[in-house]
């Protein structure tokens, strides 16, 4: 038996992650811990208290939190995050800081207390924004395309590599999130900590409490489904801008292998996201939503781009697949098709959130 602490535990992703890990493992003490900060997150109590999973209210910025989970531990998942690509932008960075790096450098004295493995979940946001404006792309129908013949190490026209340059800014969130990842480096050099990196693409699926700055996917959906209205916002304000997406369950097929055979991964940093294979643009994802729901709503066209936005991002996870095989499974539609099919059958307690 084994026991994982998901800090963030209540939140889209480590809440999906904890469900999965006990439905797969009912022997397994899966343990979470999150603050409830984010609105929402209230919702998966009762489902972990019918899964058998453990909650702990508390703070991942609170080192002295971490006191209340008792016995070994064998491996933790930092999940917890102020993931808004604009937070800190009105000058209050302190939570974002707080929470993005200080509270996993508290979860990392955590994981080495207990030698438990450490798995952080990172982002692709790391990489600097200059650099992928930078990149050539070609402009179709409906999308932005990386363009052949590029010039910018770690780009090709299946995306974007853990070898593109990390010099220059890249938003305060995704700073904070680059600094984590050079911390958990250090713990696994300096102190031997078992530790894996992944820099996520967007992760999606149902119970995703979907904003403008975080859970596009989801807030698109539930747009069409409530007829609310949108907005095309940046790069003539066409709707052709991209990003790959990952259903949460493929990101548990990796944190599962991840888990069990972690020596082949120690030390190391992947891409992991939906690639090529599974992106989308806003344009595509309006016709989608349209077919889907059944609604055709109204949506502005802002021509201006907004701080900290980039016109395209394809993850290239050729490391990942090399080495396990690991690559997305569930379509772009497919994707949808479940999001649409969790706010159906969840209409009245999700529209007070989501609409």
């Amino acid at each position: 038996m084994q026991t994982i602490l998901i800090t963030g535990g209540a939140g889209f992703v480590g809440s999906n992650l904890a469900l999965l890990l006990k439905e797969k493992y009912p022997s397994y003490n899966v343990i979470c811990m999150d603050n409830l900060k984010r609105r929402g997150s209230e919702l998966n109590l009762l489902r972990f208290r019918q899964a058998g999973v453990q909650f702990i209210h508390g703070d991942i910025r609170i080192k002295n939190d971490f006191l209340q989970i008792t016995g070994p531990v064998s491996c933790v998942i930092d999940a917890a995050a102020e993931p808004s690509v604009l937070a800190g932008l009105d000058g209050n960075t302190d939570y974002l800081i707080e929470t993005n790096l200080n509270g996993t450098i508290n979860a990392l004295n955590f994981s080495l207390q207990n030698k438990a493995n450490f798995i952080f979940l990172s982002t692709s946001r790391v990489y600097p924004i200059k650099t992928i404006e930078s990149i050539h792309t070609i402009e179709n129908d409906t999308r932005f395309e990386i363009g052949p013949n590029q010039v910018i190490a770690g780009v090709t026209p299946s995306g974007i590599s853990e070898q593109l340059p990390l010099s220059g800014s890249r938003s305060l969130y995704g700073a904070t999130k680059l600094a984590s990842e050079l911390i958990v480096e250090e713990y696994n050099t300096m102190f031997g900590l078992n530790t894996v990196i992944n820099r996520c693409g967007v992760l999606t699926g149902p119970y995703q409490m979907g904003k403008v700055d975080q859970g596009v996917i989801v807030l698109w959906m539930a747009k069409h489904f409530w007829k609310g209205k949108l907005s095309y916002v940046g790069y003539g304000g066409t709707g052709k801008q991209v990003r790959d997406i990952l259903h949460v369950k493929d990101l548990f097929s990796l944190i599962d292998t991840q888990i069990h055979d972690s020596e082949k991964f120690i030390g190391e940093i992947y891409n992991v996201g939906g690639s090529r294979k599974v992106s989308v643009s806003l344009l595509e994802l309006t016709k989608l939503c349209e077919e889907i729901t059944g609604n055709k709503i109204s949506i502005n066209s802002i021509p201006e781009n907004r701080k900290a936005d980039i016109k395209l991002y394809l993850s290239d996870c050729n490391k990942i697949h090399n080495l396990v095989q690991w690559e997305p499974s569930i379509s772009t539609t497919e994707i949808l098709v479940d999001i649409f099919t969790w706010i159906k059958e969840n209409e009245h307690q999700l529209k007070p959130i989501l609409s």
